[in-house]
């Protein structure tokens, strides 16, 4: 009985709907269609009423290009010679105003005027007539040649002033005395543009009177104007007509002089833009009503069924919004809302007050690698088997989600003490033994980031924050290990994040600078060239090492900007040692990140520096993947004058490949073996091999952190060909470097180094990676 009766109130409650329904569509259809009308008619309106104002504004123009018409030869120093009150040159006048006018432009009648009104030269129907023939206009254009004698108006219609007197106002002030008038006139029965100027000098101001001739020049308003007119339109039928037309879609435009004399109707087919509202939208629209309205009835009985399926629908698409689509996981959404839930309940007092949970962030290391290797067929398989492996070590209770990429996280609620420590040991055991991937077995660890709820935060966005923290402090020991948030982790990312802060400051407000550490000759001891190094003291910290905020900056994407900078400031500063060479390093980020061609170009020209005179020193960490884009820069730069060179030789993997694969000046050796070659014999002869390789490729050999005469000594022998280090100088700014030139006594000099001993050689050939804490 419930049923029946609810099912039909569901049946009432659709009757009214489809009455409602009906109603409101019938209403809005007519109000519809109201709107179409409506706005069809007055489409159509607004358009006659644009075309008309075209219509007009296209007659001023014509009036405005008879003047121009008129200045071209109105205004000219050699009229001023050639028409004057004593001397008519009437060839010269017929062949540059009767001829010109007439054949080039298509006026019809020319007429000069004297100082005194009266006719001194008429042209018209291609010949020069007598000047007194124009006595049969003068009545006519008596009104055009009084407001342009005068100045002053004369009675007919004020026209928009465009007329522009253009370059003349730039050559002399002749334009300044000039007058011109132009109007639409009934001339000899017909519509004609008559258009008045005074005859003006345009350099030669001598030429200049005080009662100048004046120009006329009538046009009449044929066939083909009209027709001009019209094309310029997009109004091609535009006619001038004795009568109007009476045909539909026809606009008859009154059509009067500026005497206010009739000239005629000026006849068009107007656009109409509504018309298609109304005879094709309209009638479609109604039709669409009517058919809305069928459908709508239609639509009205499939309500139950589409009811339901959408309610299949939407389980299903809130699962696939809670779940990753590869593994099938919860994602990160619906592990906020699972870690929010447990939090929410512990703070209600649902669970109890010692309640813990632990959320962990996994990372499968070095997951790029297999996608490169093996292909993203292979990265996602093993995306797969490794939530199957983690699933299966967890417990029942434990929640398990992929994040996207190669990320993991789970939240163990409730928790004991030692739970974090437990579940770093069950990850280790997923991923103790290889994984078998299209048949292979690929072996590969995880770094586990863990945070306590609420310990570590009391928000799930805290918790997981903090969990990040420590899975990023995972990577940072080396991966393949399980790490507890602490609070140091936590100051540490708030320090890096300070000193980004400060440093982006640092960049706009000038608190950087270079220091400059002298290179000698390994022999002479002579200074030959500086190195640029930056410094940043810190308003509150002081002086903040390169150590501390170079990698900052390289990880915030502030390297591109900071490199710049350095590369600008240490090329402005070379200005003032042009006899050293500048030797500036360049961050692998600025290859990867940088139109570094470009910048070198736009500074080298901005400050115009030589760059055969700077040295740029990249790190073997550029050359680690080097690919052709790599080698494409270093060509570039190279093409360009400057020169490079491989800085901290020997403290990474030391590939002897570099140097035959790539081009350098200069090879700079790490102060590690500096140091070393007076206790350790592998120093030694590594010093001695890569100088004597270097050497035979061409290169000249750095040896860096050089502090005692004795290290000085050894390298000179060793064969380097400069040295740098303390004992020489250390950074200084650029001001205290200009008084260290000044003042500066070279050590004793050293003589010639001996040829390297064949051990040297061979020790060349068997150069080893190796590792070590370059500076």
């Amino acid at each position: 009985m419930a049923w029946a009766e609810n099912h039909r109130r569901y049946k009432g409650d659709v009757s009214k709907l489809m009455v409602v329904m009906g109603v409101s569509i019938a209403c809005f259809g007519m109000l519809l269609l109201a709107i179409i009308a409506y706005a069809g008619w007055n489409s159509n309106q607004a358009a006659v009423v644009r075309e008309r104002q075209l219509v007009e504004n296209a007659i001023n123009r014509s009036i405005l290009a008879q003047l121009n018409e008129q200045k071209s030869i109105a205004w000219w120093d050699d009229a001023m010679t050639n028409i004057r009150g004593d001397y008519l040159d009437l060839e010269w006048i017929d062949g540059n105003f009767g001829y010109f006018l007439t054949e080039t432009y298509g006026h019809d009648e020319v007429y000069i005027l004297g100082p005194d009104l009266k006719p001194t030269y008429a042209f018209f129907e291609g010949e020069r007539r007598d000047s007194e023939s124009y006595q049969l206009r003068a009545n006519e254009l008596a009104p055009v040649i009084a407001e342009v004698h005068t100045g002053q108006p004369s009675g007919l219609i004020t026209r928009p002033n465009t007329f522009e007197v253009g370059e003349y106002q730039f050559l002399s002030a002749g334009s300044r005395r000039a007058r011109w008038g132009g109007h639409i006139l009934k001339v000899n029965g017909r519509a004609a543009v008559v258009a008045a100027m005074t005859i003006e000098p345009n350099i030669d101001m001598s030429l200049a009177r005080a009662n100048p001739h004046m120009l006329v020049s009538v046009r009449f308003m044929d066939e083909d104007l009209i027709k001009s007119i019209g094309e310029s339109l997009l109004l091609p039928d535009l006619a001038l007509r004795t009568a109007p037309l009476r045909n539909d879609g026809i606009v008859a435009h009154e059509f009067t002089g500026d005497d206010g004399s009739g000239l005629g109707v000026l006849t068009w087919k107007t656009r109409r833009p509504g018309h298609v509202l109304l005879t094709v939208i309209l009638p479609l629209v109604a039709l669409g009503i009517v058919l809305a309205m069928v459908t709508a009835f239609n639509m009205l009985r499939r309500l139950r069924r589409a009811s339901n399926e959408l309610a299949a629908r939407e389980a299903s698409a809130i699962y696939q919004a809670k779940h990753d689509s590869l593994s099938g996981l919860p994602n990160r959404p619906h592990f906020v809302e699972r870690l929010g839930e447990f939090l929410a309940a512990r703070k209600s007092g649902e669970l109890p007050t010692g309640a813990r949970a632990i959320a962990a962030y996994i990372d499968v290391d070095r997951f790029k690698d297999i996608n490169d290797t093996l292909g993203h067929h292979a990265g996602d398989q093993l995306i797969k088997v490794v939530a199957e492996r983690l699933q299966a070590r967890l417990r029942p209770e434990d929640f398990l989600a992929r994040f996207g990429g190669d990320e993991f996280a789970i939240l163990c609620a409730p928790a004991n003490a030692d739970g974090g420590a437990a579940l770093g040991r069950r990850v280790a055991r997923a991923f103790a033994s290889p994984f078998v991937i299209d048949g292979q077995n690929v072996r590969v660890t995880a770094s586990v980031g863990i945070a306590i709820a609420p310990d570590h935060g009391e928000t799930a966005d805290d918790v997981m924050r903090h969990a990040d923290i420590a899975l990023y402090e995972a990577k940072a020991q080396g991966r393949d290990r399980a790490v507890h948030f602490s609070i140091e982790m936590a100051k540490a990312v708030e320090e890096r994040r300070r000193i980004e802060i400060d440093l982006r400051a640092a960049l706009e407000t000038d608190q950087l600078s270079l220091h400059y550490q002298p290179l000698v000759c390994a022999r002479t001891h002579h200074i030959v060239g500086l190195e640029a190094l930056l410094r940043w003291r810190h308003p509150e910290r002081g002086d903040i090492p390169p150590g501390s905020f170079i990698p900052i900056a390289e990880d915030s994407g502030l390297m591109p900007a900071l490199g710049e900078w350095i590369l600008n400031r240490a090329m402005n500063d070379s200005k003032r040692w042009p006899d050293l060479e500048m030797s500036i390093n360049l961050s692998p980020v600025q290859f990867r990140h940088v139109d570094l061609e470009a910048l070198l170009r736009r500074a080298a020209l901005e400050h115009e520096a030589d760059p055969t005179r700077f040295i740029l020193e990249i790190t073997e960490g550029v050359l680690l993947d080097a690919g052709e884009r790599t080698k494409s820069m270093l060509g570039a730069i190279r093409a360009m004058g400057f020169k490079t060179a491989l800085d901290d030789f020997g403290t990474g993997y030391s590939s002897l490949a570099y140097l035959s694969d790539f081009k350098f000046d200069k090879i700079k050796i790490d102060r590690a073996f500096v140091r070393g070659v007076a206790k350790s014999n592998v120093s030694k002869s590594i010093v001695q091999a890569v100088s004597t390789l270097g050497k035979g490729l061409g290169m000249d050999i750095v040896a860096e952190g050089v502090e005692t005469e004795s290290e000085a000594l050894m390298m000179a022998h060793f064969g380097c060909t400069e040295l740098q280090g303390y004992l020489f100088s250390k950074p200084i700014a650029a001001d205290a470097l200009d008084k260290l030139l000044e003042t500066y006594e070279p050590l004793k000099p050293i003589a010639a180094p001996p040829t390297a001993a064949p051990a040297a050689a061979r020790a060349a050939a068997s150069v080893a990676p190796s590792g070590g804490g370059g500076a």
